[in-house]
């Protein structure tokens, strides 16, 4: 047992943990210069809550590296049931803000479930898609759209949260295309997509709230209303734009302090580090993104089994959306949606499941070979 523990801390992905703690750290002092006040005032706690959570992320890491992936196959199912139920309990009892409601509030913590569901709906499509042999056919999909794909999808948007049902249908198309879909199918579905697509876009744009439509408009025309719908992404190209090549420098931007950029410390986090660090900085940023990405794709070719694999690259392709969706949202080439930057954005809830997505990547690493807990 003792030869199997050194054997499996031997294979620990300190490289990946590596990059993790860089982006957290870029996102604790980010967060400490966008929050500063601009005249002589108390300074905001939300970097020191942040370190906060990255602590108990870690925590929450070494938690799940501990336990063999393997496990999880026997628990995929159930916990999938149960993270539908309380999906399902958040629109009736949960915490409403802004119009929404996505928080379940225990009276000591208050947290969002859809963060941590998202974990649970890989695992879960993981084993479904694992658990046959050649490729994807119309029936296999068929039950995996109906079984994984429209529950979850359906209780996201009552929250209503766009973001996070945009993540779940782009996570769930690029995980099944990853497993393999026959030939022709896979023409059938495309033709059908390019049809269906429009179609179904515009029925859900007729059931968004009011702001989420503004949102999308503010997309496609920033110059309608620059201050009104179009106001956050204006004002984040701007913020963006004024780093130029190599920024302002460290706690010198203006945008953050002085209040012109909205979410400053949240979605649009990586305008502010843009405004300091300029194109050079971000620069930086995409390639530890690009990084971890990478290592994210090769501990999918390495794991040992069809479920460590597929595991592996849901998580990558959660996190790699997570940086698509954000990045273009700041840079105004996508709609706002509210997603945060994986790591540098503060939150606790998203910090944490980020956390135990790189911990179950570790997990699946590290008994590559076979080793046993």
């Amino acid at each position: 047992m003792k030869t199997n523990k050194k054997r499996l801390l031997e294979h620990f992905d300190w490289f990946i943990l590596l990059i993790l703690f860089l982006l957290c750290g870029i996102g604790i002092l980010t967060i400490y210069s966008a929050t500063r006040p601009a005249i002589v005032s108390v300074q905001p706690n939300f970097y020191i809550k942040q370190a906060v959570w990255v602590g108990i992320g870690f925590l929450a890491l070494i938690m799940v590296v501990s336990i063999d992936y393997s496990f999880l196959r026997s628990i995929a199912y159930p916990c999938y049931i149960i993270g539908l139920a309380i999906l399902l309990f958040v629109l009736i009892g949960g915490q409403g803000k802004m119009g929404a409601r996505r928080w379940l509030n225990l009276g000591f913590i208050s947290f969002q479930p859809t963060e941590f569901f998202r974990l649970i709906f890989i695992i879960a499509l993981a084993k479904y898609l694992s658990s046959f042999k050649g490729f994807m056919t119309p029936k296999n999909f068929g039950f995996a759209v109906i079984a994984f794909a429209i529950p979850p999808f359906v209780l996201i948007m009552k929250q209503p949260d766009l973001g996070s049902g945009l993540i779940l249908i782009f996570l769930f198309a690029l995980i099944t295309l990853a497993r393999g879909i026959e030939k022709k199918f896979l023409i059938i579905m495309i033709i059908t997509c390019v049809i269906v697509v429009p179609i179904f876009g515009t029925i859900v744009f007729d059931h968004l709230k009011v702001y989420q439509r503004n949102r999308i408009i503010a997309f496609i025309d920033t110059e309608a209303d620059p201050q009104g719908i179009g106001y956050q992404i204006e004002q984040s190209r701007i913020t963006i734009g004024s780093g130029m090549a190599t920024g302002k420098g460290y706690l010198k931007g203006t945008q953050g302090p002085l209040r012109f950029l909205p979410e400053k410390q949240t979605d649009f986090i990586f305008s502010v580090f843009a405004e300091e660090w300029g194109f050079l900085g971000a620069s930086v940023i995409f390639f530890l993104y690009f990084l971890l990405f990478m290592r994210g794709i090769d501990t999918s070719l390495k794991a040992k089994d069809d479920f460590g694999k597929m595991i592996a690259i849901g998580l990558t392709f959660m996190l790699f959306i997570y940086f698509t969706i954000n990045t273009g949202m700041v840079l105004g080439i996508m709609p706002v949606v509210g997603v945060p930057l994986p790591f540098i954005s503060y939150g606790g809830t998203t910090l944490i499941a980020n956390f135990m997505t790189i911990g179950l990547l570790i997990n699946i690493r590290m008994r590559r070979i076979g080793l046993l807990y």
